[in-house]
């Protein structure tokens, strides 16, 4: 008996041990979770709460505020005389030296001597209204009444096709609501409409830029290197994913109840053989490693957050911070052509090596954080230096990350989208923006053209592929 009271009592005493152990782990896991941040985890900057420590700054360059000497003035271009619509002559009427009088004389051959200024201004907005009559007569022979039909191209609906892309503009690319979209229209551009006529605009333009919208998603899995990223985005009470995907020729955006892999293999094609640049989210993860480039940027925040999070992380942290620091000034300095192609070559070398006995370190950790997170970018190894190799390649997906920003703005200043045509309107106007702006296309045009296209279905306007 005594044995047994000694072996339960050795028990309590190792279990006790075991939760303080399991309180003290799960404190640390809350108060990193708590402690995370844009700059030591993968959370966007727009989630940062007020107070959270800022970036360091970078190096005073010692330099004053301003333009500085030498620098080519920018100012504001203008008009050639085409676009100049009333052209006012002035002339002085006293001597600036001597207050005699001056007259106007007869043009002398030369250089007309003046100085342009020109100031625009917006006139009063008057929309034009056309009303369609469409009459009824009697026929002499049978005494049947017709009523005449619209002609072709005449919108079925009240608003014509400009009216259409100003609003889906308004609330799709300046990501104003759908009663702030019927103030600005019927004030400022004296069209009262109501909100239930913006949405459906909204819906109709939408179903319009569907062919656009398949047609650049076509282009995605011939594109040889490719940005992708996703975004939380709420869709009628519930959490859905905005999925962003970014070539040389689109900028391509698609709403999905899903984050899993599925979404990004069906845009691109389950047996695509280009480079895909991205974070670690496992999502990626059936692309073969050797076609991946992981985002360094994310890298270089998740090794922070070891940092933050103490422990036996700490010292892998702080080694993994050094090395990238390195990684990110070696890659300047040669896309800067301050240093040679040998000695950046043997840079990477050494910082290939380093972060490689990083990882193994890591692996071997006590903190199991710790070792997950260094296997799993061990397992991913030859997408670490994709970069090296294949041109065009960056070791960072900002471009992701800048063409999906306005995405993020806008769903958080909205309740995201209620309804399947909100959010093909949403997906659509995202790309076709996005699209249109690297091609340096102006998007109303194109918007007008669409909807007109739609008006007439044998017209179609296409953004270059």
């Amino acid at each position: 008996m005594p044995s047994v009271v000694a072996t339960l009592q050795a028990l309590v005493v190792e279990l006790r041990a075991t939760i303080v152990d399991l309180r003290a782990a799960n404190v640390r896991v809350l108060e990193t979770r708590v402690g995370q941040h844009s700059g030591n985890s993968s959370r966007p900057p727009s989630s940062d709460l007020p107070g959270t420590p800022k970036r360091p700054p970078s190096r005073p360059s010692g330099r004053g505020r301003g333009g500085q000497p030498g620098h080519v003035a920018h100012q504001r271009a203008m008009a050639p005389p085409e676009r100049v619509d009333v052209v006012t002559d002035h002339w002085p009427e006293h001597c600036q030296a001597c207050e005699a009088c001056l007259t106007v004389l007869p043009q002398t051959p030369g250089a007309p001597d003046f100085v342009a200024h020109q100031v625009t201004e917006l006139p009063v907005i008057h929309p034009r209204i056309t009303e369609h009559r469409l009459h009824r007569l009697a026929c002499p022979s049978c005494g049947t009444r017709t009523r005449a039909s619209l002609p072709a191209g005449v919108p079925t609906g009240s608003f014509g096709p400009r009216v259409q892309a100003t609003v889906a503009m308004l609330g799709g690319r300046f990501r104003l609501s759908r009663r702030e979209t019927s103030g600005v229209m019927g004030q400022v551009f004296g069209v009262p409409i109501s909100i239930g006529s913006v949405d459906a605009l909204c819906q109709a333009t939408g179903e319009a830029l569907a062919p656009v919208t398949a047609a650049l998603v076509a282009t995605l899995p011939s594109a040889p290197l490719l940005h992708a990223d996703e975004t939380r985005w709420p869709h009628d009470g519930r959490n859905w994913w905005l999925w962003m995907v970014r070539s040389a020729q689109a900028t391509v955006f698609v709403l999905s109840p899903s984050r899993g892999g599925r979404v990004i293999r069906e845009l691109i094609g389950a047996d695509y053989h280009g480079v895909v640049t991205s974070d670690r989210y496992a999502g990626y993860n059936w692309l073969d490693p050797a076609f991946r480039q992981l985002c360094w940027a994310h890298l270089a925040r998740n090794f922070e957050g070891l940092v933050t999070r103490g422990g036996d992380g700490t010292h892998i942290g702080v080694w993994a911070r050094s090395l990238i620091c390195s990684l990110f000034a070696d890659r300047s300095a040669f896309v800067e052509d301050r240093t040679s192609l040998r000695t950046y070559q043997r840079h990477t070398r050494q910082m290939q090596s380093g972060f490689g006995d990083l990882l193994t370190q890591g692996t071997l950790s006590a903190d199991l954080r710790v070792r997950r997170m260094c296997k799993g970018i061990d397992s991913l190894w030859p997408a670490l230096w994709t970069y090296l190799d294949v041109p065009g390649v960056e070791p960072t997906n900002n471009v992701a990350e800048r063409a999906i920003r306005p995405a993020v703005v806008w769903r958080k200043g909205s309740f995201g989208t209620q309804s399947g045509s909100g959010a093909r309107f949403a997906s659509a106007m995202l790309t076709v923006a996005a699209t249109c702006r690297m091609h340096g296309l102006d998007l109303f045009a194109y918007l007008a053209g669409v909807c007109t296209a739609s008006m007439a279905p044998s017209s179609s306007t296409r953004l270059p592929h």
